[in-house]
C-alpha cells in the first residue's frame, strides 16, 4: 500500500509540474531573466527569445559560419547572456565554441533530460521549450572542459583510431598466416613485436625457407630456433600473401600516423605547460605558496598521456 501510495503522490505531482510549465506564468522563480533557448539542427537552428525581446521571438539561422555570427549579434542586440541548447550530433559544436568566443553562457543539455520534464505541448517549438525551462532553471549544465583540453582530446582521440586500426591490421596478418597453416603466433607471443615483424617483412619480400626465417629470432624469445622454423612449415598461397602484404602496407602506415599524432601532443603538451608557466600567481602572496606555484614542471612528456585512457 505504502508503494500505490507513493505512486499516486509521484503521478499527482508530475501532472501538476505539467499543469504548470504549460501555463504562461508557471509560479516558478525566475534563474535567468536574460536566456534564449536553440534548437539544434542539421542545416538550420531555431533560436528563441523572449517575447519582450523582440518582435519576432523565433527565428531561424542556417549553419553557415557567417549565419552563426548573425545568430550571435542577433541574441547580443536582445540582451541575451546566457543559451541552453541540446548536444545533438556534432552540430553543436561549432556553434558552441562561437557563442562561448562571443563571452555567452552557454548550457549544453542533455536531450535525455529535457524529455524527461512534464509538461511539454507538441506544438511548442523545441526551441522556446528549452528557453522555458533554462529560464526558470530547470535544465543541468554538462561539463564542458577547457578550449585546450578538447584540443587534446581531438588528436588523443584520432590518435587511439589508428592504434585501434593498426591493431585489426594485426589481427588480419595472424589470420592470413593461419590460413597458411603458418603457426607462428603460438609460439610468439605478438607478432607485432621485433621477431614476428621480422619474419613477416622477410616473407613478404619472399623469402620462403623456415630456417632462414628462424634466423630472425630475437635472444630474448623463450622458443628456440628449431620451434620457429617448425612452425613457419605452411602452405605459400599467392591470394593469402597478397593480404599479408597489403594488411603489413597499411600497418607501416597507421604507425606513421600514430607517430604524427605524438608530434602533435607533444607540442600541444608543450603550448599548455609554457601557458602555466608564464601566469601570474593568483591572491598568492610572494611567500611559500607563490613559490610553489613557480616552481611547477614546465615541461610534459609523452608518458603523461602515453599510459592514459581519459580521452577516448
Amino acid at each position: 500500500m505504502p508503494a500505490d501510495k507513493k505512486l499516486w503522490r509521484n503521478r499527482k505531482e508530475r501532472k501538476e509540474w505539467a499543469r504548470r510549465l504549460q501555463s504562461e506564468d508557471p509560479g516558478l522563480e525566475v534563474i535567468h531573466p536574460h536566456a534564449a533557448g536553440i534548437d539544434v539542427g542539421n542545416s538550420a537552428h531555431y533560436v528563441a527569445v523572449r517575447p519582450e525581446r523582440d518582435p519576432q521571438p523565433v527565428r531561424r539561422f542556417e549553419c553557415f559560419t557567417a549565419d552563426l555570427h548573425r545568430l550571435a549579434d542577433w541574441l547580443q542586440s536582445c540582451g541575451v547572456t546566457t543559451v541552453a541548447m541540446q548536444s545533438t550530433g556534432v552540430y553543436w559544436i561549432p556553434l558552441y565554441e562561437i557563442l562561448e568566443e562571443r563571452g555567452f553562457e552557454v548550457y549544453l543539455v542533455n536531450a535525455r533530460h529535457t524529455k524527461n520534464l512534464p509538461g511539454r505541448k507538441s506544438d511548442v517549438q523545441e526551441s522556446q521549450w528549452l528557453l522555458k525551462l533554462h529560464t526558470y532553471g530547470l535544465l543541468n549544465n554538462s561539463f564542458q572542459p577547457p578550449a585546450e583540453i578538447r584540443a587534446l582530446r581531438t588528436y588523443w582521440r584520432q590518435r587511439g583510431e589508428h592504434v585501434g586500426e593498426a591493431a585489426t591490421c594485426i589481427q588480419r596478418m595472424q589470420k592470413a598466416l593461419t590460413q597458411m597453416n603458418l603457426q607462428l603466433a603460438n609460439v610468439i607471443s605478438d607478432i607485432s613485436g621485433l621477431t614476428g615483424q621480422a619474419i613477416i617483412r622477410a616473407i613478404v619480400a619472399g623469402e620462403r625457407d623456415p630456417q632462414k626465417l628462424a634466423e630472425f629470432r630475437d635472444p630474448r624469445i623463450q622458443a628456440s630456433r628449431e620451434e620457429i622454423a617448425k612452425s613457419l612449415e605452411g602452405t605459400w598461397r599467392p591470394e593469402l600473401l597478397f593480404v599479408l602484404q597489403q594488411q603489413l602496407e597499411m600497418y607501416d602506415t597507421y604507425q606513421q600516423r600514430i607517430a604524427e599524432c605524438d608530434q602533435q601532443l607533444q607540442k600541444h603538451l608543450a603550448s599548455l605547460a609554457d601557458n602555466v608557466q608564464h601566469q601570474p600567481p593568483q591572491g598568492e602572496s610572494e611567500g611559500k605558496k607563490g613559490k610553489k606555484a613557480r616552481m611547477r614542471p614546465a615541461s610534459i612528456s609523452a608518458a603523461n598521456y602515453g599510459a592514459s585512457r581519459e580521452w577516448t
